[in-house]
């Protein structure tokens, strides 16, 4: 595949969780996403990308959607993009998009975009190694992506992948390594829960009352999610810290902050105590019967005799500053003629 390979993965299932039921999530139906995708090739298109290739999926089949809508004065526009599946086997879970991923790496894509929350863009991190990511938001909780109108996220990809904007437009994000019993086991782009859920389940995590600990990548007040208590527990002295993480433990004896937890769901949370984490410390969670939900999603099943550590690391996903990319082609003249 050429140098300008743009990959896309756009999870069918992204928003569907229980959270819509508890709290008041926006609904990025599939037909929406089928927008999405058509207008990211009119911009990848726009700036002379050639070639797309995307995950294929058995739900909806998202990208050939928005392919066979292409007609009159929108043929025009597309005629020279090739746009073309992976070929890849389908489990029909989240490792359908690291696989998805991991191909793209591999065949040498020069960015790729992903629609979906904070979950899909973990499973795709796990696999996308330096190929920078375009994380377009449309799950339930979005921390580490954006809402990007799709034509912008096209165009930004598609001077990314040909080269028109250098890679000083995109930057690490932190993430962490979770480890089981000693062996690295996951990774999470935002967020590790202990919680005494016993189960899997339903995989979303939404009854704080049985949240031990979080552990965080990223502390910001502007988050929605168990990420928003790290940034409502900054204060003056800690705005000024460089350490990128915190640990947060809950429960009475300490302070109760006001927290956004779910889009439309805000509650006052008892935290008894938290700390902030520079790059490589290491959390050990409190060795109890429930379950590790990474990103929002319950992942890992624990018993009371499991260890379970957290290290913040800084070599987590490439992530492209779209805002910062498309001023970089203004005043490089990319976008002259």
């Amino acid at each position: 595949m050429s140098p300008s390979l743009v990959g896309i993965i756009a999870n069918p299932a992204s928003g569907r969780d229980i959270r819509r039921l508890v709290a008041h999530g926006t609904v990025f139906d599939n037909n929406e996403k089928t927008a999405i995708i058509r207008r990211v090739l009119v911009g990848l298109a726009s700036v002379g990308a050639t070639r797309v290739a995307y995950m294929p999926e058995h739900d909806f089949g998202i990208v050939p959607r928005a392919l066979a809508e292409r007609s009159g004065q929108r043929a025009s526009t597309y005629a020279a993009l090739t746009v073309e599946p992976l070929t890849m086997p389908l489990a029909g879970t989240s490792a359908d998009s690291t696989l998805a991923a991991t191909l793209l790496a591999e065949a040498g894509a020069g960015c790729i975009i992903t629609l979906g929350g904070d979950g899909t863009n973990r499973a795709v991190a796990k696999g996308s190694g330096a190929v920078p990511l375009i994380a377009i938001s449309t799950g339930t909780n979005n921390v580490f992506p954006s809402f990007i109108e799709g034509t912008l996220a096209g165009i930004a990809a598609g001077l990314i992948a040909n080269s028109d904007v250098g890679y000083t437009t995109s930057y690490r994000s932190p993430w962490m390594e979770v480890s089981v019993d000693g062996a690295v086991r996951e990774y999470a782009l935002v967020d590790v829960v202990a919680s005494a859920y016993p189960f899997v389940g339903t995989r979303a995590i939404w009854d704080l009352d049985l949240v031990r600990e979080v552990v965080l990548a990223r502390v910001a007040p502007a988050t929605i999610g168990l990420s928003s208590l790290g940034g409502m527990l900054l204060d003056h002295e800690m705005d000024a810290d460089q350490r990128p993480g915190m640990h947060v433990v809950l429960g009475s004896g300490g302070k109760e902050v006001l927290a956004a937890l779910a889009p439309g769901l805000v509650q006052w949370v008892g935290v008894r105590s938290h700390r902030r984490l520079a790059v490589d410390d290491v959390v050990q969670l409190q060795q109890s019967v429930g379950t590790i939900a990474l990103d929002g999603e319950r992942e890992i099943e624990c018993l009371a005799t499991t260890s379970i550590e957290v290290r913040l690391c800084a070599d987590g996903p490439v992530v492209v500053d779209v805002a910062a990319a498309l001023a970089a082609a203004a005043r490089s003249g990319s976008l002259h003629r």
